[in-house]
């Protein structure tokens, strides 16, 4: 595989970070100056919360008003946290995550940020159904996001008691996710940071296109194999849609086969998988252990893509959920990863 000349999440933030970091090497030298310096401080603080303007976003509640610049974010779902890390602010608590994640309850991308951001880990929230509302409460926040969640009305009303309520605009947990960025960044004033954010990951995936001309029109199928079902995922769905920006079509089976159980993936009878044909398959797998099991599943041998040798396997619980959706973090984080699978299954004859 070619080099892939590409900005990973570290390069986004380390822009967000160094004028940051220069901001606070100034503060001690300020504080051993005169009054004046001091007041010079205040005053550009002030400038600053000034020059935020006030927004109102509409959601499937109703509409939020954020009227000053939040400084304490807390996050909740899915995507949020990602979205806020990526223009510069750590959240002071977010859910705590599981599949993929470390022990603390992080997932890989989000602990690089904090290290870049030189900041400590945020409180790590209680899962639930429901938020936990009062270690939200405890964290004092001015503003709470939940543009990609579950949460509901009743939710939404114990939560706006606490701060400001951002939910997700229609249907719990179906924001596109490219919406997450661009709504975190209009509440946190940080409009343009969040386009630069959104223009610096479509540069990435153009230029693995690009260093793949092999991937322009290969028809793919994207599935996940569990021992008990074959899911395949719709065209809807944005780990399909992510394989669309590197080149890819939706295999035409994928939508002959759909049963209509949803609007982002089905299930695919065993009896049937031979049916779903494409030039490549692409199957998620949470460890390597499961990948080798499917690959020696008589089941699939069936299959015209594993007799051929085109299937691009992507192991890993981080890996899978990097693109489960995608986030402001997580895509550049495994673009490497998936395109190496998918370039071997490709075929250049």
């Amino acid at each position: 595989m070619s080099s892939l000349p590409r900005r990973t999440s570290r390069s986004r933030l380390s822009g967000l970070v160094l004028p940051l970091v220069a901001g606070l090497l100034v503060l001690p030298l300020a504080a051993c100056g005169s009054d004046d310096a001091a007041e010079e401080t205040r005053s550009d603080d002030a400038a600053g919360a000034e020059d935020f303007e006030p927004v109102t976003v509409e959601h499937a509640f109703g509409a939020t008003e954020v009227t000053e610049r939040p400084e304490r974010v807390v996050t909740w779902g899915w995507g949020t946290p990602d979205a806020v890390l990526a223009l510069g602010v750590v959240p002071v608590a977010m859910e705590k995550l599981s599949y993929g994640a470390s022990e603390e309850g992080f997932m890989p991308w989000q602990e690089e940020a904090f290290e870049e951001l030189d900041a400590g880990q945020p409180t790590a929230l209680t899962p639930g159904e429901a938020p936990p509302f009062e270690e939200i409460a405890a964290a004092a926040p001015d503003v709470i996001l939940a543009s990609y969640s579950g949460i509901t009305e009743a939710d939404y009303d114990k939560l706006t008691q606490i701060a400001p309520t951002v939910a997700y605009p229609d249907e719990p947990w179906s924001t596109p996710w490219r919406d997450v960025i661009t709504t975190v960044g209009e509440v946190l004033g940080q409009d343009e940071e969040a386009e630069q954010v959104l223009a610096d990951i479509d540069a990435d995936v153009a230029a693995a296109a690009e260093a793949h001309p092999e991937f322009e029109g290969t028809s793919i199928a994207a599935v996940a194999i569990d021992p008990g079902a074959f899911y395949v995922y719709s065209a809807a769905d944005p780990r399909v849609q992510f394989l669309e920006d590197l080149g890819f079509t939706v295999a035409p089976s994928v939508d002959e086969l759909d049963t209509g159980e949803s609007t982002f993936y089905y299930t695919l009878s065993t009896e049937n998988v031979d049916r779903l044909e494409s030039d490549v398959l692409l199957s998620y797998a949470a460890t390597q252990e499961r990948a080798d099991e499917i690959a020696e599943d008589p089941t699939y041998q069936t299959m015209e893509q594993f007799q051929e040798g085109h299937v691009a396997t992507v192991a890993g619980e981080a890996v899978v959920s990097s693109v489960s959706p995608p986030t402001a973090l997580s895509l550049t984080y495994s673009l490497d990863t998936f395109v190496d699978a998918l370039a071997g299954a490709v075929s250049t004859d």
